[in-house]
């Protein structure tokens, strides 16, 4: 092998790591989103945003946009 070789395997070893560390930070990113602004279902939020980066990103953008938003608080209803 020539440092040619040596060359592009560590650039393909380097690239596999950059890619397997980017996919898992992106799959936390919306748990920790939730977590960092107190949402109630941050856990929740967290399950989804795995589950949707495994399913290929199906589910994903819906995690993200759910942990940005904050439930209706509920109100007290008076039955007389």
């Amino acid at each position: 092998m020539t440092g040619l070789d040596y060359f592009a395997w560590i650039i393909l070893i380097t690239l596999v790591i950059v890619a397997v560390a980017g996919f898992i930070i992106l799959a936390m990113l919306p748990g920790k989103i939730a977590a960092k602004r107190g949402h109630p279902q941050a856990e929740a939020i967290m399950v989804a945003g795995w589950c949707g980066a495994l399913m290929g990103g199906v589910l994903w953008p819906l995690a993200l946009i759910w942990s940005m938003t904050r439930p209706a608080r509920r109100r007290k209803v008076i039955v007389r």
